[in-house]
């Protein structure tokens, strides 16, 4: 997917974007005497508080007091009469009512996104692991997509931010037309050139991503290609997260997953657990092999070759997958309609008799569905069509066809290297203006992807808002909660809630445990 990066493929290098990535700057520098808002908790211990301090900290009403929040300033004063659209930024010279025709990577609406509606305090909280400042943040590498003043294209690496205040600051400053996340170094990624032993610098950890997009089902959707997509095609995308989804949880006991609409025709998933964090390569590897099913590209035959017995991972899939293959593929798609397309299915089944006796059937009948040729192969092998073939191996093959029409194609070399970069959620697709939100997977099914906000919606969306100015205990609410984006929002807090405290919580427990070692 092209919102994925592997580091060794970027156009740009570190020396040329070195003026942007390498160079601390106000917004940047760990030094900088920027004061922290005072309700966000992310901006407590900035300046080294000590651990008893650290202990004061609760995390049970760390989003407390999410309607007074600095990093989202409202547009609406706290008191006095509503005025009838919302005041206009200082910064922004422009307002919210013409955004709907401005283009989404226009400087001028990216810096509004970024002051109004951007949750850069819950994504600090995300990668931190923590609501107080840790090297999980601090020396975590973010990958910046910038635009020269003549209109260039410059990838500026190895940013890195100590707080939540300083990744906001800079990014307003810049204005990226998105940024990527990277891992978590041996140092801060801003000093790596400093070292004297220059392989000293490595990644450490990062989340356990995939990456799939729907560019790799051209083969066998038929409603769109390339970048179309639509409500048809994006069941593709459902099939794929339930899937992966599924054997994340049930094989490997990963808990915190979030799956994130890539802004266009893909899914992204960030698997956050310490324990998915800490792999290697290696790891890596083996976990995007085990949920590797598809191979092959778009000129290769048969793309699924199985051992059989099947593994349990697969024989759940195809139980989570069939009733998508007989509505989704075989109804909505209707893969085989046209003869070339049907020429690939009797390539795909194991036996020449029962091939030649469904191609002059389906010869003889233009026009016949998909529907009905999938039957079409179970009637013609009980009439006798094929003397040799076994009832099991038509079976199987029909199972690689289910699976192979069904199974999620994944982009592998995201999953394999610990050192991949991939874009933020909540960024701005620059083509199609909607925003990276991540997805509930318990409303899946209701996921619409052409439903999610553009960014010109959303700034619209703050000038019509009619609602009480005060929010809870008087409080103006912040802009996002003005507009659609409040439920993705509102989804991603409660993640990183989550998160934090199962964080806590082991490692309470380990300090228990090594306390509990040292008693004699």
């Amino acid at each position: 997917m092209p919102h994925s990066t592997a580091p060794q493929n970027h156009s740009v290098s570190e020396g040329e974007a070195s003026s942007m990535a390498d160079t601390p700057n106000a917004s940047g520098d760990g030094h900088s005497q920027q004061s922290a808002s005072s309700n966000d908790v992310a901006m407590t211990g900035t300046n080294g508080t000590n651990g008893d301090e650290k202990k004061d900290v609760k995390l049970d009403d760390l989003f407390a007091d999410v309607d007074s929040d600095d990093e989202f300033p409202s547009s609406r004063p706290d008191g006095g009469a509503k005025p009838s659209s919302a005041p206009i930024a200082p910064s922004s010279p422009i307002r919210n009512d013409n955004a709907h025709g401005m283009s989404s990577s226009d400087p001028e609406l990216l810096r509004m996104f970024y002051q109004r509606l951007f949750p850069f305090r819950y994504l600090f909280q995300w990668l931190n692991h923590s609501p107080t400042p840790t090297n999980d943040f601090g020396h975590r590498e973010f990958a910046l997509n910038l635009i020269s003043p003549i209109g260039d294209d410059i990838y500026s690496r190895y940013n890195s931010y100590p707080t939540a205040d300083l990744i906001r600051k800079d990014i307003v400053s810049k204005l990226p037309t998105r940024f990527e996340i990277g891992p978590v170094y041996t140092t801060n990624p801003r000093d790596r050139k400093s070292l004297r032993n220059q392989n000293s610098f490595k990644p450490l950890a990062k989340e356990l991503c995939f990456d799939i997009d729907l560019t790799d089902y051209d083969g066998i959707r038929t409603c769109c290609n390339n970048a179309n997509i639509c409500n048809k095609c994006w069941q593709f995308m459902t099939m794929a997260v339930k899937t992966i989804d599924t054997a994340l949880r049930e094989d490997f006991g990963f808990k915190h997953i979030m799956w994130v609409y890539s802004g266009r025709r893909g899914v992204h998933a960030w698997v956050s657990d310490k324990k998915a964090r800490a792999m290697d390569d290696q790891k890596r590897r083996a976990i995007a092999g085990y949920l590797e099913v598809i191979k092959g590209g778009a000129q290769s035959g048969k793309k699924v070759n199985l051992w059989r017995p099947l593994h349990p991972h697969l024989s759940r899939s195809l139980d989570i997958l069939a009733p998508h293959f007989q509505t989704d593929i075989l109804e909505t798609q209707d893969p085989w309609a046209d003869s070339a397309r049907a020429e690939h299915l009797l390539s795909l089944l194991p036996d020449k008799a029962l091939n030649d006796s469904l191609r002059k059937k389906w010869d003889s009948s233009p026009g016949r569905s998909s529907t009905l040729k999938w039957a079409d192969i179970d009637a013609l092998a009980k009439s006798g069509a094929s003397k040799s073939l076994r009832a099991q191996t038509l079976l199987e093959a029909k199972q690689d066809v289910v699976l192979e029409y069904t199974y999620p194609r994944l982009d592998i070399e995201v999953t394999k290297k610990l050192n991949h970069l991939l874009k933020s959620p909540f960024v701005v697709h620059p083509g199609t203006g909607r925003v990276c939100v991540p997805i509930d997977p318990r409303k899946l099914d209701d996921f619409d992807p052409l439903a999610v906000p553009t960014v010109q919606e959303l700034l619209a969306e703050i000038d019509s808002w009619t609602g009480d100015a005060d929010g809870k205990e008087g409080k103006s609410p912040a802009d996002w909660e003005k507009t659609s984006l409040r439920p993705y929002v509102e989804f991603f807090r409660t993640y990183v809630l989550n998160l934090m405290r199962d964080e806590k919580d082991s490692k309470v427990k380990r300090e228990r445990e090594e306390g509990d070692a040292m008693e004699f």
